[in-house]
């Protein structure tokens, strides 16, 4: 859809209040487009408008998106969540992220946050920890990889 693009476009210009403006629009014409709900609540957020943006992502992914769009959609509501405070929603979400999404160390992380904010420290670390091991290429990180997770989800214990 033309329209669409022009304000994915717009949002790449930095161009964010009339990508906003255009997607509202859309989102009037078309409100049970799973897209253009997405993207509504995309501009909101790049905005730091968190609070408008959490209904269009729940829309959005109520409406079926699937693939990356559902996984951008989550990431999105979880982190907004997590800004907005509401701890054991962004906890929800990033839960079913992950479940779906298991190979996506962004939701991890981003859920590790979430984990921190709830004072799960020694989960967020865990969850931490095993990601950076699971995903850098750092030769000295990986040298100690038995290490690191061994220790992930011990940091308390003494010996």
């Amino acid at each position: 859809m033309e329209k669409i693009d022009k304000a994915i476009s717009l949002r790449k210009q930095e161009k964010l209040t009339e990508s906003n403006i255009l997607l509202l629009e859309l989102v009037k014409e078309y409100p049970n487009h799973p897209e253009i709900n997405y993207q509504c609540a995309w501009s909101f957020d790049v905005l730091g408008e968190e609070t408008k943006a959490v209904p269009y992502y729940v829309r959005a992914i109520e409406l079926g998106l699937s693939g990356e769009t559902l996984e951008g959609a989550m990431l999105g509501l979880g982190s907004t969540y997590r800004t907005l405070g509401d701890y054991e929603s962004s906890n929800r979400t990033f839960e079913k992220g992950i479940e779906l999404f298991p190979n996506n160390h962004t939701f991890k992380v981003f859920y590790a946050m979430t984990l921190y904010n709830l004072k799960e420290h020694d989960k967020a670390m865990e969850l931490l920890l095993t990601s950076l091991i699971d995903t850098t290429s750092d030769k000295d990180i990986l040298s100690y990889e038995k290490a690191i997770r061994f220790y992930a989800n011990k940091l308390d214990q003494v010996w």
